[in-house]
C-alpha cells in the first residue's frame, strides 16, 4: 500500500514525504487494476469491426499482449535504472533533457489521462444504466451525470486516504478478476456443448471485407486501449518496496495473466455472438450475460460497472503522481507538488485530473476518444523505448540492475513504427490533431518554465494563487490549524517532501 510519513526533529520543522509501502501483490494489483478497466469490455468491438473476421481479431489480441510484455520488459530496465516515480515523463525528462519530457508531460495531463479516465467513467456509467435502457442507448445526459458524480467520489477517496485508494484497487481487481473468470468458464462450458461454430477455422477467418495495412493499424490501436496500462507501476516507483526486485516480478505475473484473460474472454464472447451481434451490441458482456445466463444476467453489468469503478479509482491514483512529479520538477506549478500534512496525498494534483477528465468527458465520441489516446499513448512510449536505446549509448557503465537484450526494444520499435506510420495513412486527423495538441506545449515550455526572468508582477501572482490554494484547501488540519510553507516560484524545482511548520 502507498502511504505517507510525516518526521522531523522535535520542535522543528516535520516533512510530509511518500511512504515506500507497495508490495509485490499492491504492484500486481495496480499494473492489473489499471490495465483491466474499460478496454475489454468495450474494445472487442473496435478490433472486430476494423480485422474484419474472428480469427484475425484473436490473433491482433494475443499479438497486443505480447508487445505490452515487450515493452514493459523495456520499463523495468528502466524503472530500475532510473528509479524516479514519474514513468515515462522522468526518463524522457532524464535522457533527452526538459523539453521533450515536458511534452510528454504536456500530451499527458492534456488529453492521454483524461481521455482514458473519460472513457473508462462513460463505460461506468453505461453498464449501470443498460438494465434501465435495455433496448436503446442510455441518454446522454444521464450517461455523462453518472460518470461525473463517480469521478467526483473517487477523486475524494483518493484525496482523503491513500490506504483507502489502494485498498480499493486490490479489492477490485480482485473483483474484475473474477468476473472475468465467470465469463471464460461460461465459454468453456459453451465450447464442451459444441457451440463453438465461429471458432472454426472456416468461419474464424471467413472475411466479410478485406482489411487493409491501414485497417490493421487501427485494430491494433483499439486492442491497445484495452492494454494501455502496463506502464503504470513505474509512476510509483519511489513507493514501491524494493523497487529491483517487485518490479520486474510484478510485470512477469501481470502481464502474461492479462494477455490470458483477455484472449480466453474474447473467445468466451464468440462462443455466446456473431460477429454480426457483437458488432450491433452496445455492451458486449451485458449481451453475453442474456444469452447465456439467464436470471442471473444481472450479474454482468454489476461485475463491469465494478471492474471500471476500479480502473478509475487506478488511473486517478498513477496519473496524479504523474502530476505531483512533474510539479517536483518545476515543470508544472509548485502548487501540484503539495502534499496534505494529515492525508499524505496530493490533493492539489488528484484535482487536476479530475477536472482535465470532466471537460473530455463533455466532448467526443468513445472510439474517437480512443484513437486519440492510443495514438499519443505509443507515440510516448516509443520515444521512452528509443530513450533506452540512447541511455545505452550515453551511459553505458551506469549501473543496470536489469539489463534486456537489445533485440527487444529493437523489435518493440519496428511495430512502434507500422503502428504508427499506418495509423498517420489511415486517420489522418486523428493523429495531426493528436501531433497539433503534443506541439501546443512547445510554447507553453518556453513561457512557463524556461523563461525564468519573469516580471515581479508575475511571479507575486503566482506565489500569492499557490498560498492561497494552499491555506483554503490543501493543508488545512481538522482542528483548524494552518501550515505555512516556503512558496517556491513556479519555475522552480519542487522537491519530494514539502516543509511545513505548524502555528
Amino acid at each position: 500500500m502507498a502511504g505517507g510519513e510525516q518526521r522531523g526533529a522535535p520542535g522543528g520543522p516535520e516533512r510530509v514525504a511518500l511512504k515506500k509501502e507497495i508490495g509485490l501483490v499492491s504492484a500486481c494489483a495496480i499494473i492489473i487494476g489499471n490495465i483491466i478497466g474499460s478496454g475489454i469490455f468495450i474494445s472487442p468491438k473496435g478490433v472486430l469491426e476494423h480485422a474484419g473476421s474472428v480469427g484475425l481479431a484473436l490473433i491482433i489480441w494475443v499479438l497486443g499482449g505480447g508487445v505490452a510484455a515487450l515493452g514493459s520488459l523495456c520499463y523495468a530496465e528502466l524503472g530500475v535504472t532510473i528509479p524516479k516515480s514519474g514513468g515515462d515523463y522522468s526518463y524522457v525528462t532524464e535522457i533527452f533533457g526538459g523539453l521533450a519530457g515536458f511534452l510528454l508531460l504536456w500530451s499527458a495531463v492534456l488529453i492521454m489521462y483524461p481521455t482514458s479516465l473519460a472513457v473508462i467513467a462513460l463505460t461506468f456509467s453505461n453498464y449501470v444504466l443498460q438494465p434501465v435502457f435495455p433496448n436503446c442507448i442510455p441518454p446522454y445526459n444521464a450517461s455523462r451525470i453518472l460518470s461525473m458524480v463517480c469521478l467526483l467520489l473517487l477523486t475524494w477517496v483518493n484525496s482523503s486516504s491513500v490506504r483507502w485508494a489502494t485498498r480499493i484497487q486490490d479489492i477490485f481487481t480482485a473483483g474484475k478478476l473474477l468476473a472475468l473468470t465467470l465469463i471464460i468458464i461460461v465459454g468453456f462450458i459453451q465450447i464442451f456443448k459444441g457451440n463453438y461454430k465461429e471458432l472454426t477455422p472456416s468461419n474464424a477467418f471467413n472475411f466479410w471485407m478485406t482489411p487493409s495495412v491501414g485497417h490493421l493499424a487501427l485494430a491494433f490501436l483499439q486492442g491497445s486501449f484495452a492494454f494501455s496500462g502496463w506502464n503504470f507501476l513505474n509512476y510509483v516507483t519511489e513507493e514501491l518496496v524494493d523497487p529491483c526486485r517487485n518490479l520486474p516480478r510484478a510485470i512477469f505475473i501481470s502481464i502474461p495473466l492479462v494477455t490470458f484473460v483477455y484472449t480466453f474472454t474474447n473467445i468466451a464472447y464468440f462462443t455466446a455472438m456473431s460477429p454480426q451481434e457483437l458488432l450491433s451490441s452496445n455492451a458486449v458482456a451485458v449481451t453475453f450475460g442474456e444469452k447465456l445466463l439467464g436470471y442471473f444476467s444481472w450479474v454482468m453489468p454489476v461485475s463491469v460497472a465494478l471492474s471500471t469503478f476500479g480502473g478509475i479509482n487506478g488511473y486517478l491514483f498513477t496519473s496524479s503522481r504523474l502530476c505531483f512529479s512533474g510539479a517536483r520538477e518545476g515543470h508544472l506549478p509548485s502548487l501540484l507538488a503539495m502534499i496534505h500534512v494529515k492525508h499524505c496525498t496530493p490533493i492539489p494534483a488528484l484535482l487536476v485530473c479530475c477536472l482535465a477528465t470532466l471537460i473530455i468527458m463533455l466532448v467526443g465520441d468513445t472510439y474517437t476518444l480512443i484513437n486519440y489516446v492510443s495514438f499519443i499513448n505509443y507515440l510516448c512510449y516509443g520515444v521512452t523505448i528509443i530513450g533506452l536505446i540512447v541511455l545505452r549509448w550515453k551511459k553505458p557503465k551506469i549501473f543496470r540492475p536489469i539489463k534486456v537484450n537489445l533485440l527487444i526494444p529493437i523489435t518493440y520499435l519496428a511495430f512502434w513504427a507500422f503502428l504508427l506510420i499506418f495509423s498517420l495513412y489511415s486517420e489522418p486527423v486523428v493523429c495531426g490533431v493528436g501531433l497539433i495538441i503534443i506541439l501546443t506545449g512547445v510554447p507553453v515550455f518556453f513561457l512557463g518554465v524556461y523563461w525564468r526572468n519573469k516580471p515581479k508582477c508575475v511571479n507575486r501572482l503566482i506565489e500569492s494563487m499557490t498560498c492561497w490554494g494552499q491555506k483554503l484547501c490543501f493543508v488545512v488540519y481538522p482542528q483548524g490549524e494552518v501550515v505555512e510553507e516556503e512558496v517556491p516560484s513556479a519555475h522552480s524545482p519542487r522537491p519530494a517532501s514539502e516543509t511545513v511548520t505548524r502555528k
